[in-house]
């Protein structure tokens, strides 16, 4: 993923002032900021949602994206949300999908609606839905909200799995959790992204 001189602004306040950052294949990267740095709408701007002012995006291969707000409609079972993720992708089956629910430790949920599903259980199906069609890159904005600390331990298994297998990672949070995983490290602030250890004061 190549990303060259962004900027955005909501009116007269300006968010992104300029952000460039290149990301490869086999990278599980993360980038922090307060609440109102810009984060969401930076990876809104990365996953195509939201138009930049200035600059641009490139993706080499398809991506993933893990909004922070679940879209999931309540009437529908976690089935039927794989089912028509299954379809729009063109996927031939959901084995991949099936995968991930393994390691989420949520394949019992399959035919519960998702408007009984917990916080955490919607969470899991959501990074499920952005992830079953394994992309190349994957965008994920507080990916681990409403997990407990197991399903937690079990991202970061997973990501770094991901990683392993020529994946690139990009995770969003307002708190630098487990930094240690991470092969980069940026803080987002004043519209600009800072490696770790130039933040400004």
């Amino acid at each position: 993923m190549e990303v060259r001189e962004l900027h955005h602004a909501y009116g007269k306040r300006r968010v992104l002032r300029g952000i460039d950052l290149e990301l490869h294949g086999g990278a599980l990267a993360g980038v922090v900021g307060e609440n109102g740095a810009g984060k969401t709408t930076l990876l809104k701007i990365l996953a195509g949602e939201l138009r930049p002012d200035q600059g641009f995006v490139r993706h080499h291969g398809g991506f993933g994206y893990c909004p922070q707000g679940v879209v999931l409609h309540d009437a529908l079972t976690v089935r039927q949300h794989l089912e028509l993720f299954r379809t729009a992708r063109g996927l031939p089956d959901l084995l991949r999908a099936q995968e991930i629910m393994e390691v989420l430790q949520f394949s019992n949920y399959i035919d519960e609606l998702a408007g009984v599903l917990s916080g955490g259980t919607r969470q899991k199906l959501n990074l499920t839905l952005a992830l079953m069609h394994d992309p190349q890159t994957l965008l994920l904005d507080e990916p681990y909200q409403g997990f407990d600390w197991d399903t937690y331990l079990r991202f970061w298994e997973l990501a770094t799995h991901l990683r392993d297998a020529g994946r690139t990672v990009l995770v969003v949070s307002h708190l630098a959790h487990d930094t240690r995983r991470l092969d980069a490290l940026w803080h987002l602030a004043d519209g600009l992204l800072h490696a770790h250890d130039e933040v400004p004061s």
